[in-house]
C-alpha cells in the first residue's frame, strides 16, 4: 500500500482568542486585509482572508491561547515588505521574536499576537 499523500499537508488552522475583536484587528492591521464573520460553526469564529472560499485558511475563535510562544506556530503570507509588516505587528500590541530567515522558498520572521499565540510572517 503507497502512503496518502494530500494535495496539501494542512487544510485549516485556528488560532484561539481571548478578545476576538482585538485579534481581528490585530491580524486585519498585520496583513493588510480584512477577517470576516463565519456563519455556521460552534462558536463565533473570524476567518483569514484568501483569494478564494475554497483556499486553505483558517479563522480565530474564542478559546484560551497556551502558554507565550508554546503552542504551534503557524506562518502566514503577508505582501512584501517584510520589515513593513515586523512594524505593525509591534505597532498593534504583538512581538517580533526573531530576526529574519531566510530560506530558498522566501524569507520569514517568528512573532508573537496579543495573546501570546505564535505565528511566523512569510514573503
Amino acid at each position: 500500500m503507497s502512503p496518502f499523500l494530500p494535495e496539501h499537508a494542512a487544510v485549516w488552522f485556528e488560532i484561539p482568542a481571548t478578545d476576538l475583536d482585538r485579534a481581528r484587528r490585530f491580524y486585519g492591521a498585520v496583513l493588510q486585509n480584512t477577517l470576516y464573520d463565519m456563519e455556521g460553526g460552534p462558536n463565533p469564529m473570524i476567518r483569514f482572508a484568501a483569494r478564494d472560499e475554497n483556499a486553505i485558511a483558517g479563522h480565530l475563535y474564542p478559546g484560551k491561547p497556551a502558554a507565550e510562544g508554546t503552542g504551534p506556530t503557524i506562518h502566514l503570507a503577508v505582501d512584501a515588505p517584510l520589515e513593513g509588516a515586523m512594524e505593525r505587528v509591534t505597532a498593534n500590541g504583538g512581538k517580533v521574536v526573531s530576526p529574519i530567515i531566510s530560506i530558498p522558498a522566501g524569507r520569514f520572521v517568528y512573532c508573537l499576537d496579543p495573546d501570546g499565540n505564535s505565528f511566523g510572517l512569510f514573503v
